[in-house]
């Protein structure tokens, strides 16, 4: 698992450094296109993903990438491992250059993440974990253990700057009700996941649509801290590489 960690990092990391070759390029205009559902893709996206693809294709384990083949699930059922990539979270984020976008890549077993990296090119920050054995920010010796000790002003909601559904709002004023003071910090990307993770806030709720290649990175890093990510109705941990790819609302706690 060690060995595997290293490998998403490493890919996470080369993968940052051709993002941000087209983020910081002024004469780049992203080559940005609209995908089926509306979203958009950009050249970086498209970079991203084949240098993330060139480093895990090295293990023989399957590799499910929002912007690879998406194979059906009569083939994927197959697939007890699996990486599962969101070559370039937080797109709109890209395009709008406020740094807030990750690279996630995550190894599921069984349905569930086992390993997760998260790594925010912009700001150099890079968030890890292994289920059982722990997560970490930093890479090397500058490793931090997760989560970290933080002083917080009240009860801390981070939501979602570009997908801030009604339902979350409702959900947040519930909160203020059971507490003195909520103070809401809105985030991009998985971003959202690893601040619960690494005890900047105390919860992230979803209640907007979202893939299993959004969350898998980290929710493997908020399981190896000791945080769980839970289906909003079941209030079950989420499950990976289903049917319908797409995730159920949720909530990090």
């Amino acid at each position: 698992m060690e060995n595997l960690l290293q490998l998403a990092i490493e890919a996470a990391l080369e993968s940052g450094k051709e993002i941000m070759g087209i983020y910081l390029d002024p004469k780049q205009d992203f080559g940005i296109e609209k995908k089926a559902d509306n979203s958009p893709l950009t050249l970086a996206d498209k970079a991203a993903h084949n240098c993330i693809v060139r480093y895990l294709k090295q293990t023989n384990i399957p590799i499910l990438s929002e912007e690879g083949a998406h194979l059906p699930f009569e083939e994927r059922k197959t697939w007890d491992r699996l990486w599962v990539v969101d070559p370039l979270d937080g797109t709109k984020e890209f395009i709008k250059k406020n740094g807030e976008f990750t690279v996630n890549i995550a190894l599921v077993e069984g349905g569930s993440p086992i390993l997760g990296v998260i790594y925010v090119p912009a700001q150099g920050v890079l968030y890890s974990g292994i289920v059982g054995k722990g997560a970490w920010k930093g890479v090397g010796e500058e490793r931090e253990s997760l989560p970290l000790s933080k002083e917080k002003d009240g009860f801390v909601v981070v939501a979602s700057r570009s997908h801030l559904s009604p339902e979350t709002e409702e959900y947040i004023n519930q909160l203020r009700q059971k507490h003195d003071k909520v103070q809401l910090i809105s985030s991009g990307s998985s971003l959202k996941i690893c601040l619960v993770a690494e005890g900047s806030a105390d919860v992230y709720p979803r209640f907007a649509p979202t893939m299993e290649w959004d969350t898998a990175a980290g929710d493997a890093i908020a399981r190896a801290a000791g945080r769980m990510v839970v289906d909003a109705s079941s209030h079950q941990p989420l499950t990976y590489n289903k049917p319908d790819l797409h995730n159920p609302w949720f909530i990090v706690l």
